[in-house]
């Protein structure tokens, strides 16, 4: 569930993610108390401290692109229109996220991948509940523009 998140929020290495968030929540276990809702709140917390230090970090020092012909000889050989098919599904569903405010993608996400409450993913944002409940009905709204009725099957 950690990675499905890390991945929707568009973190490069997931996996290096994940695992220093798996670090610090066994650094920090003797502290921790709660049940099982408030251990996925607080996993869920240090994963997006995680994420969001990152991206300071990212935008502190830019990296140089790789180059394309490198990236296409490291690329996996399969079949193309399944690959395809696959890209234009991510590549929309990145497409809407992108264009939602950075917290209400967090709210969004946390609500549906994690499937944490509305006070859960306020603890998690360190926001009120309503605050929570407000960044959820705007980001739906302009999920709901940016996908037309049609291309929303049952």
């Amino acid at each position: 569930m950690i990675a499905r998140y890390l991945r929707a929020r568009g973190v490069p290495d997931v996996d290096d993610v994940v695992g220093e968030t798996f670090v610090r929540v066994v650094r920090h276990l003797d502290g921790f108390v709660g049940d099982e809702a408030a251990f996925r709140t607080w996993l869920y917390t240090i994963a997006r401290h995680l994420v969001v230090d990152d991206v300071r970090r990212r935008d502190r020092r830019p990296s140089e692109a790789t180059p394309d012909e490198t990236l296409h000889a490291l690329a996996p050989v399969g079949n193309a229109e399944d690959e395809a098919m696959a890209s234009i599904g991510t590549a929309s569903v990145r497409a809407a996220l992108d264009a939602l405010t950075e917290d209400q993608r967090d709210v969004i996400l946390l609500r549906v991948l994690a499937d944490l409450s509305i006070a859960e993913v306020a603890q998690v944002l360190g926001r009120r509940e309503g605050a929570v409940k407000m960044l959820q009905s705007r980001g739906l709204a302009t999920l709901r523009r940016t996908f037309p009725p049609e291309a929303v099957t049952p």
